[in-house]
């Protein structure tokens, strides 16, 4: 049994308006909720052992956040097709991955996260989110386990929801 790890990027500042959509850095509450999150996982016995992420700014310091509070010790890679790219991009660079990466971490944005989380729940694509329909907001986490051995034989419908946490959730039970 693996897991992949799913997370959207914390609060994003919208302050500086001139900004491209790509530089736009944490919010106070970003940068909050991104260690706590990352808290979570090293409390939970669930530090990734690959962590892929956006290159956006908000997503790169999300990660760093994470990392730094689960304990994360090894290199992030930066996936260019995480920001702007399809549910489609996301699942390749999961299949990608080598048979020892048993908890991966990805960090990105949505809608290609939701989209992501729907095709790995559903076999089917009826509709833009098939049968599963999950919002996740900002620094929202999801655990799905996948019953492969091998990353390069996922397919859709291949995930069973594990757990959600959002950060509201973690801060009322802290």
């Amino acid at each position: 049994m693996k897991t992949i790890l799913i997370l959207r990027h914390a609060k994003s500042d919208w302050d500086d308006l001139s900004l491209p959509d790509f530089d736009r850095p944490l919010a106070k509450r970003g940068r909050n909720d991104a260690p706590r999150m990352g808290q979570v996982l090293a409390l939970y016995d669930c530090v990734p052992d690959m962590i892929l992420s956006s290159p956006a700014r908000r997503a790169k310091q999300t990660a760093e956040h994470v990392a730094e509070a689960c304990g994360y010790r090894k290199s992030i890679r930066w996936e260019e097709s995480f920001y702007g790219g399809s549910s489609d991009d996301l699942i390749v660079a999961v299949k990608g991955l080598p048979e020892t990466i048993q908890r991966p971490l990805l960090i990105g944005h949505n809608p290609t996260l939701e989209e992501t989380v729907a095709d790995l729940l559903s076999p089917h694509k009826d509709g833009w989110y098939h049968e599963w329909s999950i919002r996740i907001p900002t620094a929202g986490l999801i655990c799905l386990e996948v019953s492969v051995t091998d990353w390069s034989t996922l397919e859709p419908g291949d995930a069973v929801l594990h757990w959600f946490l959002i950060p509201r959730l973690v801060k009322a039970i802290e």
